[in-house]
């Protein structure tokens, strides 16, 4: 017994070596700025079904997004939604505060409904005018774009705007004709990423839905609602929505986009980025209940189309650890490159509570030898991805959600920030939820088979932020107890970006039913940087354009322009690469697709530090 217990106990690190890994980081924590007025809540109203998990219903729905929305070069900018409140606002990054008042994102006169709740904000310059657009997508009404206005509110210097809400009209990214209150489809959305998936040059756009269409959060309906059919392998789901970019607007492609085996997903999460180097972004969806899935992109110009491509079977590892027949709880996702290789890696949230609900995060590693290995493994329907997150001490964590990859000391190498926590409160409810764990799936589909889940009650609420570093030895440990990031609150959404262009990675932090936080990074000695601003020559950003730095000593780093992947939490559009103690000049290879659907690839040579780069038919630095 001594020798299993030796065998199987979780690894663990001394609290010296944690305090040494955490030497290199230092965070300040600071408020964020909110619109006052606001009458505030602590659980919302839904669906009489569902009065007695009411908690369990309103555990969704903040989230943060980082970025430019001015127009003064800095991600100094945060679009905010606040369960609390209800509202998805703009405010300015604590870091560079004053510059405007904060504003709530109000859809009218677009028909609105007492029935509906924001869930996420994505910017993008969705009419491609050069302005920062925010896409605002809800539970029970379908998506809504704020498109900037460049002229409204004046500037301030620099070609920064003065934000106001008067600065943004409401378009319906759905045309469905509906009255006011609004009456349209009633969309639970929990997931959107931005990305060219058909190659023409232009962004497109998904929605991931949760709930099947379905009045939710109506208190006056008594049913008409559901929940998932299964604890492992749920298909009843809201699925997802493509949206394909045209001169004359955004265009709904149809059902049939998506493949079968993941079209009735219950989406938390989704993320985008080009794996193979075919200029094609892939997308992974995280869906609760059941079966993520990675997506091999096929498309062509006018037609998005894509094929699932799951892990070759090994009778060596558990079918519910194998890309695309994992049976666990997806959350959230984020693309990054974990090991240097030059290919990207993912790393998965799920549900990893002991003595509560124990699965395991993933931490997918690429397998083949380079893009053209992957590029002919995803071909013949394979996913060359292999989970080494028990290895690398991040396979538990607790009840996960977003996630995060970043060099926030500049080193070279990535670190993992998660969410984590579900519903906080003072009845411990683990037993009841455990006993639903074990039910039979003919059950679950019906809200009233579900235990009590009731304001009060609680969930892993103690769960803290997780920061996982590497040690030497190349695994990771957390250490967000000793950079004084580990507070009981459940967290939701990360957004990172370089808010005052010191070349450190900030971050911002939305919590559920809590405020939001912003960490502002004050490492003393972090090491050089490569920070880059890619747009099109109109000044979008260049969504997916693809960096690789090779150092001297022959090794690679990767990063791109993020559309906006992950849960709730959107990272800004600069890409960020750290350097090490190496201060360039570095060999920077970009490729990228112009606004024609055309691709260029392009070295340069680029000193480390901040720079602009307008990429039309070539790259060109801008002073």
């Amino acid at each position: 017994m001594v020798g299993v217990f030796a065998g199987v106990r979780l690894p663990s690190v001394s609290a010296q070596e944690k305090q040494d890994v955490a030497s290199d980081f230092a965070f300040e924590a600071m408020s964020i700025a909110a619109p006052p007025g606001y009458p505030v809540q602590t659980v919302r109203q839904v669906n009489k079904a569902y009065k007695h998990i009411e908690a369990w219903i309103s555990s969704v729905g903040s989230g943060i997004a980082m970025n430019d929305i001015d127009g003064d070069g800095l991600a100094d900018d945060l679009c905010v939604t606040d369960p609390r409140i209800d509202q998805v606002y703009v405010t300015p990054a604590p870091t560079r505060p004053g510059r405007y008042e904060p504003f709530v994102l109000d859809p009218a006169p677009l028909p609105k409904s007492s029935t509906m709740a924001p869930m996420g904000c994505v910017p993008g310059d969705f009419d491609e005018d050069g302005t920062t657009d925010l896409l605002v997508y809800y539970w029970g009404r379908t998506p809504v774009l704020f498109l900037a206005d460049r002229a409204a509110g004046g500037t301030i210097g620099d070609g920064a705007r003065t934000l106001s809400a008067d600065s943004f009209t409401p378009t319906e990214l759905v045309p469905n004709g509906g009255g006011t209150p609004y009456d349209g489809p009633l969309w639970n959305s929990n997931a959107a990423t931005v990305a060219d998936f058909d190659g023409d040059g232009h962004d497109d756009i998904f929605i991931g839905n949760y709930f099947p269409d379905s009045p939710v959060l109506d208190p006056e309906k008594d049913g008409g609602v559901t929940m998932n059919d299964s604890l492992s392998h749920a298909m009843n789901g809201g699925g997802g929505h493509f949206f394909r970019w045209t001169r004359n607007g955004y265009v709904a492609t149809g059902d049939d986009t998506l493949p079968a085996d993941v079209r009735g997903g219950w989406t938390l999460g989704a993320a985008a980025t080009d794996l193979d180097g075919d200029h094609l972004p892939e997308l992974f969806l995280a869906h609760d209940f059941g079966t993520s899935g990675l997506l091999y992109n096929k498309s062509r110009p006018g037609k998005i189309e894509f094929a699932e491509v799951k892990a070759v079977h090994s009778p060596l590892v558990p079918k519910s650890k194998e890309m695309g027949r994992s049976s666990f709880k997806g959350m959230g996702v984020d693309f990054g490159d974990l090991d240097n290789d030059g290919l990207y890696d993912m790393f998965v949230s799920n549900i990893t509570t002991s003595f509560g609900i124990q699965e395991s995060n993933f931490a997918f590693f690429d397998t083949a030898d380079d893009k053209q290995g992957v590029r002919a493994a995803l071909k013949k329907g394979e996913a060359p991805f292999h989970d080494k997150s028990a290895d690398l001490g991040v396979a538990w964590s607790g009840w996960g959600w977003d996630t995060k990859t970043g060099d926030f000391d500049n080193s070279g190498d990535l670190q993992i920030v998660q969410a984590t926590g579900f519903v906080k409160g003072k009845t411990n409810r683990w037993p009841q939820l455990q006993e639903l764990a074990t039910s039979n799936d003919g059950l679950v589909k019906h809200p009233g088979a579900w235990p009590h889940v009731r304001e009060g009650d609680d969930l892993a609420g103690n769960q803290t932020l997780r920061f996982f570093a590497k040690r030497e030895n190349g695994s990771y440990v957390n250490i967000s107890d000793e950079l004084g990031m580990a507070v009981p609150i459940p967290t939701r959404g990360i957004a990172t970006g370089d808010t005052d262009g010191d070349g450190r990675l900030d971050m911002a932090v939305a919590r559920q039913w809590g405020e939001p936080v912003f960490y502002r990074n004050i490492a003393e000695n972090p090491g050089h940087y490569l920070g880059l601003e890619l747009t099109h020559p109109s000044g979008s950003p260049v969504v997916d354009a693809q960096v690789t730095v090779t150092l001297p000593d022959g090794s690679t780093r990767v990063g791109r322009v993020d559309g906006g992947g992950g849960h709730s939490g959107k990272r800004s559009f600069d890409v960020h690469i750290g350097l090490g103690d190496v201060a360039g000049p570095v060999k920077v290879a970009i490729s990228w697709r112009d606004r024609s659907g055309n691709v260029h690839d392009q070295d340069m040579r680029l000193s480390s530090g901040r720079h602009c780069l307008e990429l039309g038919t070539e790259a060109k630095e801008m002073k």
